[in-house]
């Protein structure tokens, strides 16, 4: 693996350091921004949902800049927005600019999990798109990690400690889009929006080193081909695209049915009820975020391995065992052994659907429709995580939460499935070979 491919990749990755940091570091401030502005549980609610609601959005329309803007400048606005979003939020005078500053933050995380796996597996090889795309993940738990120590470092600052939880998110903010001002842009979407081969092929030189001109000349031939460059351009919603639409769709919603994003934003919450102090609490959230970045470790090292099917099957089976325990637990009062039960699920979704997820999105839609493709799976994902965390503390308040517990097993009985029945595995296989194999090409 080149140098520079490797640099640029985890350039583009950091925006899930931002994505993964800005989503969770206000379940160290929830609590405190309900007691100060007065809220009840549906305008809570909303106030720590807002992030997601702009994620909803910005996932929504993130393949817009992607396509018209590139994807490199599409890159240097989210850490715009991130930056913005973090001052503003540690500024907020009261609960609707808070939730204004948090919304823009949510823009960039939803754009940029349209953007930034996209952009790395455009430049990556196919023996090594997979452990270079899950980097996006693998940044996201990083910062999940941060977050939760960082709150549990800034925990004792008194009344002011929230705005120094979410102003400090803006150092790394700043840092991220200076480093985008070095990307070059994707050579497939040069090719394919541009029809700028000679730069294209400038960036697979630096990007693979060991290739020699005829193997670039015969791959940027390849994307051409498959780009329909001389043909028509269908529609996106042609039923050429109806398996990686309902597999991307489908990838995103069972992930969010699992329940982790709930999970991630209220583990503080949950794990008071089981009797564990505040402190204690913001301690075992670590406890997460250490268990998701170690597990995350071992996913990227079995993602182009034993493949991206396989990993779903186990986290499947994971998530199964680790929520059914779960239930148990709170059904029998037996709450010591929630946190291990907490922990168990974290893994199987590090390893699973967290590893998988925005690599497989990134791999299933052709070259011309592929930021559609990807606006669609991650706009799927947000808006059931916004649901979620829209409705996750009137659930605990209207239902036991054993029954909450249960049910996000037994969504994931039928995402275990799904998988077993409808996924394909894409590991080791070039973009635009997927596209034939899913039955999208109409050409080669």
């Amino acid at each position: 693996m080149s140098n520079r491919l490797f640099v640029w990749s985890i350039t583009s990755a950091l925006a899930g350091f931002l994505f993964g940091f800005d989503t969770v570091v206000i379940s160290g401030a929830e609590k405190t921004i309900q007691s100060l502005w007065g809220l009840g549980d549906v305008q809570h609610g909303l106030a720590m949902s807002m992030a997601l609601w702009g994620t909803v959005v910005g996932s929504l329309v993130g393949g817009w800049p992607t396509d018209h803007l590139g994807r490199r400048k599409t890159l240097i606005w989210i850490g715009i927005l991130y930056f913005v979003s973090a001052v503003w939020s540690a500024l907020a005078g009261d609960v609707y600019s808070f939730m204004l500053a948090r919304f823009i933050g949510g823009l960039g995380v939803g754009i940029s999990t349209v953007a930034a796996p996209l952009f790395i597996s455009e430049i990556a090889p196919p023996a090594q798109r997979g452990r270079l795309a899950g980097m996006f993940q693998f940044n996201i738990v990083f910062g999940i990690l941060i977050a939760f120590a960082s709150n549990a470092m800034l925990g004792g600052l008194g009344d002011s400690a929230w705005r120094w939880m979410l102003g400090v998110e803006a150092v790394p903010a700043l840092i991220y889009w200076v480093m985008c001002l070095s990307l070059p842009e994707s050579p497939r979407w040069l090719i394919a929006k541009r029809s700028d081969v000679d730069a294209a092929k400038s960036v697979f030189r630096q990007a693979m080193p060991d290739s020699d001109e005829v193997a670039i000349d015969s791959l940027v031939n390849e994307i051409q081909t498959a780009s329909g460059l001389s043909g028509t351009r269908e529609s996106f919603w042609d039923r050429s695209l109806k398996v990686p639409i309902a597999l991307a769709f489908l990838v995103a919603f069972f992930n969010q049915l699992s329940g982790i994003n709930a999970i991630l934003y209220f583990s503080p919450r949950i794990f008071e009820l089981t009797g564990l102090g505040k402190q204690a609490a913001l301690l075992q959230s670590v406890g997460i975020g250490i268990t998701n970045l170690i597990f995350t470790f071992v996913g990227l090292w079995l993602i182009d391995r034993l493949g991206r099917r396989t990993l779903l099957l186990i986290g499947s089976v994971g998530y199964i065992v680790s929520l059914g325990a779960c239930a148990w637990a709170f059904a029998s009062e037996t709450f010591q052994v929630v946190p291990a039960c907490i922990f168990a699920f974290i893994a199987a979704h590090a390893v699973g659907q967290g590893a998988v997820i925005w690599v497989l999105i990134s791999e299933v839609f052709p070259n011309q429709h592929r930021a559609a493709g990807q606006a669609l799976g991650s706009f799927t994902h947000w808006i059931f995580a916004a649901l979620l965390t829209l409705l996750f503390p009137t659930m605990v308040g209207l239902f036991h939460p054993a029954v909450v517990f249960g049910f996000f097993c037994f969504m994931m009985v039928l995402q275990l499935l799904w998988v077993i029945f409808l996924v394909p595995e894409t590991k080791g296989v070039p973009l635009e070979e997927i596209q034939r194999r899913l039955g999208v090409s109409k050409s080669g």
